[in-house]
């Protein structure tokens, strides 16, 4: 009898100190992926303050609907990536707080595209003529090459942590991905065969995933276009 308590004592004791390893490796990831998202969110919000000063300055100095479109995009994803570090650093569940910033964006959204397609209308009747801009050029290029690496890096921190809200800024970050390329294509062709319709064109083009991206975010859900 003394052995077989021996035995099922250690073995207890064995069991126990395996749960505790297992608990200690689970906090020490949720740390780490903790970390990461606050990483992530920091150089998006670094980034997207760049993109959306350096392309609503040059869309200003140009007349350029389709920067309007991206550097307006890019201001309101800013305000999401916000709400995002915000909601990982105070370790608060998704609430009302949350929720009425998304209905904000929407709204931005809403009105951000509205303008766009009044400014590009207006560009394509004459009334106001957009210009080279080298300088928007090169921030849409670069938005092509960080907005797909953080997009990608989001849904898969979204997917390890089930979260919602950073899935959704993945996805925002994957339309401002697409946006860059397509606001990238008329700025090109109108700077080097000044073809007067290029710029406008992109920026109308962008316009319903504007819309869409807007309607998505008032109903609190990310699109599925990345």
């Amino acid at each position: 009898m003394p052995v077989r308590n021996s035995f099922l004592y250690g073995h207890s004791l064995r069991r126990c100190h395996n749960a505790a390893n297992m608990v200690s490796i689970s906090q020490v990831s949720g740390q780490a992926t903790l970390r990461r998202i606050q990483r992530i969110q920091a150089i998006t919000i670094v980034w997207m303050s760049i993109e959306a000063g350096v392309s609503l300055s040059a869309a200003w100095m140009a007349r350029s609907p389709a920067l309007l479109a991206f550097g307006g995009d890019s201001a309101v994803e800013l305000l999401s990536a916000t709400v995002v570090l915000w909601r990982f650093r105070a370790h608060v569940v998704p609430g009302h707080a949350e929720r009425i910033a998304s209905r904000v964006a929407g709204a931005l959204l809403f009105a951000l595209a509205a303008y766009v397609a009044l400014v590009a209308v207006m560009s394509l009747l004459g009334h106001n003529v957009p210009r080279p801009t080298y300088l928007g050029i090169a921030i849409l290029i670069g938005a092509a090459i960080v907005m797909p690496w953080l997009a990608s890096e989001k849904r898969k921190l979204s997917a390890a942590t089930g979260s919602a809200a950073l899935r959704a800024d993945a996805a925002q970050s994957g339309l401002c991905a697409y946006l860059s390329v397509i606001a990238l294509a008329g700025l090109t062709v109108y700077a080097i065969w000044h073809v007067g319709w290029a710029d406008p064109i992109a920026a109308l083009a962008v316009t319903p995933l504007i819309l869409w991206e807007g309607k998505e975010a008032i109903r609190g859900k990310a699109c599925g276009c990345c």
